[in-house]
């Protein structure tokens, strides 16, 4: 039964992983064409995040989930065998979760203040201060995930990539329930739903020139 479980185990990594893999990566590279081709959307600040979180999207799987595919599947486990991406790994899953959380947050901020009625809600949806936003969360993202070059390593007897402080570990249990967790589905929640009262402004979106299916988009992105 053991053998049995392990196995099944294995290939649900396997297929299900794998089209998990597939999908999120055709999903998100067609967002990213869309995004990146059109030129309105290229002006958007609500598409420039979905942009970025796209391609963090696409990162985020590639080193998650294909190194667990490969680890859980085929029992070849490099976090075992390199110092290096042992580190790197957990550090680049840290940076590339907490990107597409806070460009899915930013994303659904920006559809608030676009479709408000208030002009000076409206002016902070600004393509300039988007770029300028996406720069300072790259930079905070990556900054915050620097402890894991120190407290991450290879432990000496299980030979398990593993966080080596019990605070950091601590830490994380709290990072896990509150930035990639809770808060962004608090803050999504609430700006979808404020969102939402202003789609049925029919008039006042035409009126602005707001994207009724941008806006639909990213009420759907809350879901």
């Amino acid at each position: 039964p053991i053998m049995s479980l392990s196995y099944t185990s294995q290939q649900i990594t396997i297929y299900i992983g794998i089209s998990f893999w597939v999908a999120g990566v055709i999903g998100n590279g067609m967002n990213v064409l869309v995004f990146s081709s059109v030129r309105t959307y290229r002006k958007t600040p609500c598409t420039f995040y979905f942009l970025v979180a796209s391609v963090t999207n696409i990162m985020f799987l590639t080193v998650s989930l294909t190194s667990r595919i490969a680890s859980t599947g085929f029992a070849v486990d490099l976090t075992r065998a390199s110092v290096i991406w042992c580190k790197m790994r957990l550090y680049l899953i840290g940076v590339l979760s907490l990107m597409s959380f806070m460009s899915s947050c930013l994303a659904t901020m920006d559809q608030f203040f676009a479709t408000s009625q208030n002009a000076h809600l409206r002016r902070c949806s600004n393509i300039k201060w988007a770029h300028t936003i996406a720069v300072i969360v790259m930079v905070v993202c990556s900054l915050h995930a620097v402890p894991c070059f120190i407290y991450v390593d290879i432990l000496p007897i299980t030979n398990v990539c593993a966080v080596t402080s019990n605070a950091y570990s601590v830490y994380l249990t709290f990072y896990t329930l509150g930035l990639t967790t809770t808060i962004p589905v608090a803050i999504m929640t609430v700006f979808g739903y404020l969102t939402y009262r202003h789609l049925h402004l029919t008039t006042v979106l035409i009126r602005q020139n707001a994207d009724r299916q941008l806006t639909q988009m990213s009420i759907f992105q809350v879901i």
